[in-house]
C-alpha cells in the first residue's frame, strides 16, 4: 500500500515538474509530501530489520 502511494506521488511530482517547472510551489508540495512517504519507508524497513534481528540466533 504505501510502495504504491511512493509510485503514485512520484509520478505526480514529475508531471507536476514537466509542467510547471522544478521550483514551482506545486513541484515542491509533492517533492516534500514524497519525501514523507519515504521516510515512513524508511522507518517501516528498520521496524521489520530489527524484529527480524530480534527473533534471529547467533550462530
Amino acid at each position: 500500500m504505501l510502495a504504491l502511494k511512493i509510485e503514485l506521488k512520484r509520478q505526480q511530482m514529475i508531471h507536476c515538474a514537466k509542467e510547471y517547472g522544478f521550483t514551482a510551489s506545486q513541484t515542491v508540495r509533492c517533492s516534500q509530501e514524497l519525501d514523507v512517504l519515504l521516510n515512513k519507508h524508511s522507518q517501516q524497513q528498520l521496524r521489520l530489520r530489527k524484529n527480524q534481528n530480534k527473533y534471529s540466533f547467533a550462530q
